[in-house]
């Protein structure tokens, strides 16, 4: 069921500095709009002895380190312990939570990376929201239009959720584990603690705790007894 895959159900919003970006919203995929303005508005806001502004709209974190290839485009910040590493490219309208890894040659375009995420080695998140402790295999990417360019319908089973938006890529709940070379599919919903195999071709709402294996083999995850 799509009401599954709420904000609440996904996200533990103490791990982003973005939280009250979700505010008055239900699905992750609704606060995509928005990003911009938030960073623009919370920018300013930002403690001076932890941050420093390096553009109109951009703020990155004195304990940050993003290496000098790197590109940060504009309405951007970058947390606290964070790491965007060499050519990392970073479009703009992006927050990269604490202790996150922008790594090589990885591009970011109107995302939220809540603390911990890593997207470490050559891939693509456009306009999707990664949760606390998210990982996406090396080049893993997001796909965020439709190859038909219609607007993007959130499915799950036959119930659909109309956005209205022409671009959603992912929205990946805390630690969801991404294999690598895998790509998912324009409005993938993945839930807390999913692991994707490599290579998968992901479309759909996946819920929590499950194994992808492959569109026809989704498991749920066993509970190892330690006693």
């Amino acid at each position: 069921m799509i009401e599954s895959y709420t904000i609440e159900q996904m996200y533990d919003l103490s791990q982003t500095i973005a939280a009250q970006l979700f505010d008055g919203a239900t699905y992750p995929w609704e606060v995509l709009p928005k990003i911009k303005d938030f960073i623009a508005n919370l920018g300013p806001t930002l403690p001076k002895d932890k941050f420093e502004q390096r553009g109109e709209h951009v703020w990155v974190a004195k304990s940050a380190t993003v290496f000098d290839s790197a590109y940060i485009g504009d309405y951007c910040i970058i947390d606290e312990e964070a790491e965007v590493r060499q050519c990392a490219f970073i479009r703009g309208n992006a927050i990269v939570g604490k202790g996150a890894v922008v790594g090589n040659s990885t591009e970011l375009k109107n995302v939220v990376l809540f603390n911990k995420v890593q997207v470490p080695h050559y891939n693509y998140v456009g306009d999707s929201i990664l949760g606390n402790f998210a990982h996406m295999g090396a080049g893993s990417i997001t796909s965020n239009v439709k190859s038909d360019k219609k607007l993007v319908v959130i499915k799950d089973g036959e119930e659909k959720i109309e956005t209205g938006l022409k671009k959603i890529g992912a929205m990946l709940g805390d630690n969801v584990e991404v294999g690598c070379n895998s790509v998912l599919n324009p409005g993938t919903v993945i839930g807390r603690w999913t692991n994707i195999y490599p290579t998968s071709c992901v479309r759909g709402c996946i819920p929590a705790n499950h194994i992808y294996k492959d569109a026809d083999h989704i498991v749920e995850k066993k509970i190892q007894d330690n006693d």
